[in-house]
């Protein structure tokens, strides 16, 4: 084992074709389909393996060297583990030297925006009503119902 259940067969690959194959996965960070089409063909899919498919992460440029999360999900049976964490640093290290700053918004969630902090990344902005707005139905995680859009970014130097 390297760190927390992480093996040492753990790989990060890209994907690029064929990224629907990895819907079910997607819909656990965003659950609508509709808007993850919006993002997934223009950004960049990455997969964790360790074994099987652990997580996913989606990453877009957004302009003057801004990277953004755009989903990041690890399997139920995978979470709190190391595999999230192992992922988003991956990325970090990827995209170094040609982004300044990574960004992520998530809703106002117990469970999401802690882990984050816990990666060093810091609240920015919010959208107010994000999700009401533009989901055709309430989203709801450990009992609270999402509505703003909280981003937080983090410096990669």
């Amino acid at each position: 084992m390297k760190k927390d259940g992480i093996t040492e067969n753990c790989v990060i690959e890209e994907i690029t074709e064929k990224k629907k194959q990895f819907l079910d996965l997607l819909l656990l960070a965003d659950e609508q389909e509709d808007m993850i089409d919006r993002y997934l063909e223009r950004g960049r899919m990455y997969i964790l393996r360790d074994g099987d498919v652990k997580a996913v992460c989606v990453v877009t440029e957004e302009g003057e060297g801004l990277l953004e999360v755009k989903n990041m999900a690890v399997n139920p049976d995978s979470q709190r583990m190391g595999y999230g964490r192992e992922l988003l640093r991956y990325i970090e290290e990827v995209y170094r030297g040609s982004f300044h700053t990574i960004q992520v918004g998530t809703g106002d969630s117990p469970m999401t925006i802690p882990f984050y902090e816990r990666c060093g990344f810091v609240r920015t902005h919010r959208v107010p009503n994000f999700f009401t707005e533009h989901y055709d139905h309430p989203i709801f995680e450990q009992g609270v119902m999402l509505k703003d859009m909280i981003y937080l970014q983090k410096k990669l130097k």
